[in-house]
């Protein structure tokens, strides 16, 4: 990302943004924390918190670091560098700023959701799995991004269209080697491993390998399976195998086969995709610009309502797999375990790409009964 100004700013004057976007940031996740905690269903709202708030303010700190050149004023409080590496560095320390940022507004809300969902999760285990991921993210980040600089040209759709070609690529495909960089994983053994494969048999899930997410503080029952089609990799969680029986982890293993079999993962990001392109060459300019915001937000209503189509789909191939009953019971329990209640939509959020959990499960037992 090149900068607006032809002048770096001054340390102190990058300092002082950093600081003040640390501050705001800060105090925005202080009152989403005290607000969210007065709601109900103060678990689903903290997810909403996370993603509709802090996560879209932390990009607008990265845009705020990179149009004014921070990263590169940060690196000069340190001894000269290469020229070559210059540029990297810059790159890395404008990636590692905004997570800084993000850091500073996640801290207000891991006291609440330690106590919405009565965990011993200690906030410095919190926040240090926290850093972990973001510096392992930004290493990668600038990784990926620095050398789509070469094609940079400011009014060339190319530059950005590239960048969220390798990203969601990135996303789809090498999901399986960078999460292990991220996170802490141990691959199962023993009596784990027969258990794992057991399961994903009963569930029709095939993939080539699993690995296992240590979440023993966090209390978090989850499954993923990302990697391309031949090389797919089952990530599912410590707490997911201590919590819940054979029946229930069939069941919720039979939705992930589902997902691969009815591409909810692609769509999703292809949608992401195709409607980022279209808005940013709008926004740049390339081509007529409302005709192009048109089809940007024609692409996200159209992909978000196939996407909440291949949910449906995906539960009825588990339900296949595991049975109607026990699936719905499966999705009930998983809410129970993460402390969330079962949300429901009379009429669907045309700009959600998810299922209302509550309207899964109803319709699931509805079918059942019928």
């Amino acid at each position: 990302m090149a900068a607006l100004q032809a002048t770096l700013p001054s340390i102190s004057a990058a300092i002082a943004a950093f600081v003040g976007l640390a501050l705001i940031g800060g105090l925005i996740g202080l009152v989403g924390t005290v607000v969210v905690r007065r709601l109900r269903n103060p678990v689903g709202k903290y997810r909403l918190l996370y993603g509709a708030v802090l996560f879209p303010y932390a990009l607008l700190s990265y845009g705020v670091f990179a149009l004014t050149g921070s990263g590169a004023a940060f690196l000069t409080a340190l001894p000269a560098i290469p020229e070559l590496l210059d540029g990297v560095l810059s790159q890395f320390v404008t990636f590692l700023a905004a997570g800084c940022i993000w850091l500073v507004s996640y801290l207000p809300t891991v006291r609440g959701v330690r106590e919405v969902r009565d965990l011993e999760l200690a906030t410095s285990t919190a926040i240090s799995k926290m850093a972990r991921y973001i510096v392992g993210l930004s290493v990668l980040l600038t990784v990926i991004l620095t050398p789509l600089q070469v094609f940079s040209l400011e009014s060339s759709l190319l530059a950005p269209a590239l960048t969220l070609i390798v990203l969601i690529l990135g996303l789809l495909y090498a999901s399986p080697w960078v999460i292990p960089l991220l996170r802490s994983t141990a691959t199962p053994t023993g009596e784990r491993a027969d258990r794992l494969e057991q399961l994903r048999s009963r569930a029709g899930l095939s993939v080539r390998d699993a690995r296992i997410l240590d979440t023993e503080n966090e209390e978090t029952a989850s499954t993923i399976v990302r990697g391309p089609p031949n090389y797919r990799r089952l990530f599912v969680t410590s707490t997911f195998l201590d919590v819940f029986d054979d029946e229930t982890a069939t069941a919720l293993l039979a939705i992930e086969a589902g997902k691969l079999r009815t591409h909810v993962f692609e769509i999703r990001l292809g949608t992401v995709l195709v409607a980022s392109i279209a808005l940013i060459a709008s926004v740049i300019g390339i081509g007529p610009q409302w005709p192009l915001l048109g089809l940007s937000l024609g692409v996200v209503l159209i992909g978000f309502w196939l996407a909440r189509r291949r949910i449906r789909a995906t539960d009825e191939y588990a339900a296949e797999q595991a049975g109607r009953t026990t699936v719905a019971d499966a999705l009930t329990e998983y809410a129970d375990v993460h402390a969330l209640e079962p949300t429901r939509r009379r009429v669907p959020n045309p700009l959600s790409i998810k299922v209302a959990l509550g309207d899964r499960i109803d319709r699931l037992r509805t079918a059942r009964d019928r």
